[in-house]
């Protein structure tokens, strides 16, 4: 019997390490009181700011005073340890510095999440995926699905916290296609750790409303709007996962939300289906 590929039995929990577990329900984290500055009712202990306008907003506008206090009042709420509930291309996640081991205990304890089911993170830049991992695959490969709706498994680099999933080799790196996380990401220099926001086992989030049991142990929420069209079921299906820790090979881990544009991307560039892979 031939040996197992490196990675191959990784990727049972890399399948399920972007908010799809089933552990029991931890202990919380409680964060600061302050009135959300908006008509959504609020749980007590939550800080909620809501972003002005859609997508980026440009310099010159005067809403761009409220972008840039959500950007400040998030990276200051990161660097200080705590765990932020922000909007991204796909759904609503929690992002906690991924340096911060007390941090990403913080994350597992409230979502009720699995210790053996590792979490992803989120970059604000392409060139920041060869800090934190060991890439594989051609430059170009990468600059065509990232940012966008992906999340992809390589080897980690020395570079990432020991504490962040310790059990595996391998990690999720995730750019979304959202101005405000790239942003975000882009400020707080350093890598994030992002995973759905929801308890493990329940469904995900398209609007801060569907995971309001959760802001009263949050230190702040970022609310973006609305996701996507919360009628139509692909639309939670978050980041597609792609294994590209083997060269010249592919491993659709999770289906996602962009399985059919990312397959076309990875076979542009000839890489090979692995064995075992969905796609």
């Amino acid at each position: 019997m031939p040996p197992a590929r490196p990675g191959t039995a990784l990727r049972a929990a890399v399948a399920v390490s972007m908010g799809l577990s089933d552990g029991p329900v931890g202990s919380d984290r409680s964060g600061r009181l302050l009135r959300p500055p908006s008509p959504t009712p609020a749980a007590p202990g939550a800080r909620l700011l809501r972003l002005p306008g859609s997508g980026a907003v440009q310099a010159a506008s005067p809403e761009r005073a409220g972008w840039t206090e959500a950007l400040r009042a998030a990276v200051a709420e990161l660097r200080a340890g705590a765990v932020v509930a922000v909007p991204t291309d796909t759904l609503y996640g929690l992002a906690c510095s991924a340096s911060c081991s007390a941090a990403l205990g913080a994350v597992y304890r409230l979502k009720g999440r699995s210790g053996t089911k590792p979490l992803a993170v989120c970059l604000g830049r392409v060139a920041d995926v060869y800090r934190y991992c060991k890439v594989k695959v051609p430059e170009e490969l990468l600059k065509e699905l990232l940012p966008g709706p992906v999340t992809l498994v390589m080897e980690r680099s020395e570079e990432l916290n020991k504490d962040l999933n310790p059990f595996t080799p391998l990690v999720g790196v995730r750019i979304p296609d959202h101005a405000f996380m790239q942003e975000l990401a882009q400020m707080f220099e350093g890598p994030l750790a992002l995973t759905s926001a929801n308890i493990s086992s329940q469904a995900s989030s398209l609007k801060v409303e569907e995971f309001q049991d959760l802001w009263s142990h949050l230190s702040l929420v970022i609310d973006g709007g609305p996701i996507g069209d919360g009628q139509n079921f692909e639309c939670r299906l978050g980041s597609t996962v792609v294994d590209l820790s083997v060269p010249g090979k592919f491993g659709i881990i999770r289906p996602g939300c962009a399985l059919e544009s990312t397959t076309a991307i990875l076979q542009k560039y000839k890489l090979l289906p692995s064995r075992g892979s969905c796609s």
